[in-house]
């Protein structure tokens, strides 16, 4: 999902990076705090379905963005039937669901170097605290490249388990996840030292 841009022409694609985060924060802190029913996710998540639209986003595309979370959202559901009830589980996976529907529209709609562009710059007046901008866009970088890396990892060994017929098996997944992941930290972390990037 992150990392994913379609090129466009339309008022989203258009839009500022820094706008667009900006936007994308507020309207998900709002609809936290005003959305209570689950009538009123009904409503918000129809609006987002309108600016996915507005947007071209194909919606083989927006679904699936959205399916990696499915499972996650299966479990809240759940626990949350069990504790509250069944229309706070309607909000509260609701409400997720569309702050990730949102994310993922951000990054369809913006190139990941405007992104970036854009934290940094936003990130500027606090070089008088000392705060380094370049040094947290590079690790915003690092960040949305590891996570298309590491979908990777996970689907290829989950591939292998499959044939080997170890499809149930837990540890023949998370065992290899693990040590691949490591290893790829730390060839990662050689290439940025060869680099020059320290913690200096």
């Amino acid at each position: 999902m992150i990392g994913l841009y379609l090129p466009g022409h339309s008022l989203l694609h258009r839009m500022p990076a820094g706008v667009k985060l900006l936007s994308l924060v507020a309207v998900i802190v709002a609809a936290t705090v005003l959305v209570r029913t689950p009538a009123q996710v009904g409503g918000v998540a129809l609006g987002v379905a309108v600016v996915f639209a507005l947007a071209r986003i194909p919606w083989r595309v927006a679904l699936a963005q959205l399916r990696p979370v499915v499972w996650m959202l299966v479990f809240i559901a759940v626990v949350q039937v069990l504790t509250t009830s069944p229309a706070r589980a309607t909000v509260v996976c609701g409400l997720l669901l569309i702050s990730v529907a949102l994310a993922a529209l951000v990054t369809l709609t913006t190139r990941v170097t405007d992104m970036l562009d854009a934290v940094t710059r936003g990130l500027g007046p606090l070089r008088r605290l000392g705060v380094d901008p370049e040094r947290i866009g590079l690790l915003l970088a690092l960040a949305i490249r590891c996570v298309p890396l590491l979908a990777g990892i996970v689907r290829e060994v989950a591939d292998a388990r499959r044939a080997r017929g170890l499809q149930w098996s837990v540890t023949a997944l998370a065992t290899p996840v693990l040590v691949r992941a490591l290893r790829t930290a730390d060839a990662m972390g050689d290439a940025l030292a060869a680099r020059g990037v320290d913690d200096d």
